[in-house]
């Protein structure tokens, strides 16, 4: 039976080729955050291939598909091998690190109300917490908002990007409303490594599950020089639950991570299964029901590719390529490296310790490294609990394809120093002020749909009919201006109430159909 084509196939992938045209690009290591290029051609051609084969199968149920498990199960062998779990330890492929995350939290909270009826505390009477430091991934604020915890954020040193173990334990002390604790393996803004053994002890001796999000950097820290892995795994005792991203390090196609839990009554807490209606048995790893095993197909073949000798090798290239950097940066005048970064990432901060005229505003410098041909990502400032400020920073990922890209990246960064040394952060005071006014002499406490839109025609950023920002915001095709630092520095005066409806109006219209 032929189909019958409103367009014909070649046509709409050459529409396709148009669009992909406006991406930011996804190999040549330019862009410094979102994609890990291995510099493998050949992985990528396996990935696809892998993907291809496996592309009309439905991983909701590996009892007809058994391929799946087949390849579920070898890639949880490879991850629990590298990161030294025992035969109790078990896990479960994801769609990526924030399903992990979110799984991770659904777990511990099942648990912890179990704890909590053992001690006749009555339901719905206590919400449980999470600790954990204020550099946490943000899918654990999305994970306490669906599953109804409250996160406590741990603040950590400005200087290091370091939370104290004793901050832990004074919140942990006597505490029964503690579900979980969370640390990070590094933690994305500042590469910097969580005082996991410590804490973990701490969590353990408290009778409290304690989570590694190392989605990050899980799949390079096993083979970082000077890193012992006795600090962060699974070989620490306290430590019940890790999470690592086959799509960053593990060089897969999105989404693919890895949910490891020590032990089987542990990690059943995380399923949902179902007779209750008239239908087939449901039974659920994850959040999701029916899924693709593309990305699972494609991890699966890159770590039986590669094995732990392959990753070892790619390993050793970014952490080449981080120590540069990292030299290449302390060594630009008014700029520094955040802390003491574990693994592929830098941020980098203004030197205030020499005088304005020779300061680098990190957002400048990285909105004129784009005039360069390179994307750094922003990140605003932020104040933490206990009133200390986080300074703005640029966020540098390294991949392995960085290494064969140093020279032309390390003189671009430094020229883009050079261009932009002794401007001042951006001022967004008279914006404030001006936008005020547009609302009447204040910005309203809290904005609908409406108004955020209203917000950002005034600030020159409302997408237009066709999907675009309106002319005047960086092109016809851009869908953020060209100089982010005024936009970021806008998000971080604005207070949350406004800030988030805001960039939600942002993406939501920009997918809205015409």
């Amino acid at each position: 039976m032929s189909a019958h084509f409103e367009q014909t196939p070649a046509s709409v992938l050459a529409r396709l080729d148009a669009l992909r045209e406006g991406d930011a690009p996804t190999h040549g290591g330019r862009v410094l955050s979102y994609v890990y290029d291995s510099g493998v051609a050949e992985l990528d051609e396996l990935a696809a291939s892998a993907i291809r084969a496996v592309q009309p199968v439905n991983a909701l149920d590996p009892t007809t598909f058994t391929s799946v498990a087949a390849m579920e199960r070898e890639v949880i062998g490879f991850a629990r091998a590298v990161f030294h779990g025992d035969e109790q330890v078990v896990g479960t492929v994801t769609s990526g690190g924030t399903e992990s995350c979110l799984l991770t939290v659904k777990t511990a909270r099942e648990l912890w109300r179990a704890d909590a009826a053992r001690r006749g505390t009555p339901a719905g009477t206590v919400v449980p917490r999470i600790l954990a430091p204020s550099t946490v991934h943000a899918a654990f604020h999305k994970a306490a908002d669906y599953f109804g915890l409250r996160l406590e954020l741990v603040p950590v040193d400005p200087e290091s990007g370091r939370p104290l173990a004793a901050d832990f334990a004074a919140l942990l002390a006597g505490a029964d409303d503690v579900a979980l604790v969370v640390l990070s393996a590094p933690a994305y803004p500042h590469g910097v490594l969580d005082p996991i053994a410590e804490v973990s002890a701490l969590a353990a001796a408290a009778g409290v599950s304690c989570h590694v999000d190392a989605c990050f950097g899980g799949f390079v820290l096993p083979w970082w020089p000077g890193v012992d892995a006795a600090s962060w795994d699974l070989q620490l005792p306290g430590v019940t639950s890790l999470s690592a991203d086959l799509h960053k390090y593990g060089y897969a196609p999105k989404g693919a991570s890895v949910l490891l839990q020590r032990g089987r009554d542990r990690q059943r807490q995380q399923y949902f299964a179902t007779t209750g209606w008239p239908g087939y048995p449901v039974v659920n790893s994850t959040l999701l029901g029916s899924k693709s095993a593309a990305a699972l197909a494609a991890a699966w073949a890159i770590t039986q590719t590669l094995g732990a000798s392959g990753f070892a090798r790619l390993t050793e290239s970014c952490a080449r390529a981080t120590a540069a950097l990292a030299d290449t940066i302390t060594g630009i005048d008014g700029l520094r490296v955040v802390g003491h970064p574990t693994g592929p990432a830098i941020a980098v901060a203004v030197d205030e310790s020499v005088p304005a005229e020779r300061r680098v505003d990190p957002h400048h410098w990285a909105d004129q490294a784009r005039t360069h041909g390179w994307q750094l990502q922003l990140q605003p400032g932020f104040t933490q609990s206990d009133g200390t400020r986080l300074p703005p920073t640029a966020h540098l990922t390294v991949t392995p394809v960085t290494e064969s890209r140093l020279a032309e990246l390390t003189t671009a960064l430094v020229a883009a120093a050079d261009e932009v040394r002794g401007v001042p952060a951006v001022d967004v005071t008279p914006l404030l002020a001006s936008l005020g006014g547009a609302f009447g002499g204040a910005l309203p406490a809290a904005l609908d749909a409406a108004s955020a839109f209203a917000l950002l025609q005034a600030i020159g950023l409302a997408p237009d009919a066709e999907g675009s920002p309106e002319a005047g915001a960086g092109g016809a095709d851009a869908a953020l201006p060209e100089r982010l630092a005024p936009f970021l520095a806008l998000v971080e005066a604005l207070p949350p109430a406004v800030a988030e409806p805001l960039l939600t109006e942002l993406i939501a219209r920009l997918v809205e159909p015409a």
